[in-house]
């Protein structure tokens, strides 16, 4: 989610992109292409990116699954992360958005469906499906779940996300849990958004998994994320 930034936070994120991230033709791309067609920019950033991506090799994971696709920026980090090793799983509702991500996957040198398949539906259509393909052993579960869509139904993915990870030491993470909490007045100042839904307090009771929330800051302001990881 974008919004205004400081100045500090700005140049931060600019030495670490320097000299810890470098530039990339195809992720460039993927940013470029998705703001010429018209893309919302509430892709992660270079850092977030990279750290997910990260996350992923610390764990060896092999099959991800990415719940909201936009233009693939994303997806193509989670991509080189389990190249020659694994497969991404991507999910994404909307019909020009997932054209968009194939496109920016193909123009990062990502074959598409072999390393990446992008799965068009509503993550709460597609999801139930994957739980039964799993159930029937023609689809192997996954290691790491991302979820970056639609907020209302954050806890439907993440319920989904433990059904269809591989069990115990699968990962989950939540993007922009903590702006969510702010912005539904969960926490802070604003009134409380009655139809808001807890997604912190929900999975602190979730026998399942174990789970934090780290705060973050950067050229996309105050937000922070939920990592679990499943019992």
């Amino acid at each position: 989610m974008s919004s205004k930034s400081t100045d500090q936070t700005k140049v931060v994120d600019a030495y670490i992109k320097k000299h810890l991230i470098g530039v990339d033709e195809g992720l460039e791309h993927a940013y470029t292409n998705s703001t010429e067609k018209g893309l919302p920019m509430i892709a992660v950033s270079p850092a977030q990116g990279k750290f997910a991506s990260l996350l992923t090799t610390i764990g060896s994971a092999r099959n991800v699954l990415e719940i909201g696709t936009l233009g693939g920026y994303s997806t193509i980090w989670f991509a080189k992360a389990v190249k020659g090793r694994g497969k991404v799983t991507s999910i994404e509702v909307s019909p020009h958005h997932r054209d968009v991500a194939i496109e920016n996957l193909r123009a990062a040198d990502v074959q598409v469906p072999e390393e990446v398949d992008v799965l068009l539906g509503a993550g709460l259509d597609v999801l139930p499906k994957l739980v039964a393909e799993i159930e029937k052993g023609v689809r192997e579960p996954f290691d790491f779940v991302f979820i970056d869509a639609d907020w209302p139904n954050q806890w439907n993915y993440f319920d989904f996300g433990v059904k269809v990870s591989k069990g115990q030491g699968a990962v989950i993470y939540i993007d922009n849990v903590v702006q969510n909490m702010l912005e539904s007045g969960i926490v802070g100042e604003k009134h409380r958004d009655g139809d808001a839904v807890d997604v912190v307090a929900k999975a602190g009771a979730d026998d399942r998994v174990d789970a934090v929330v780290m705060q973050t800051v950067g050229s996309k302001t105050h937000d922070g994320f939920l990592l679990a990881v499943v019992k």
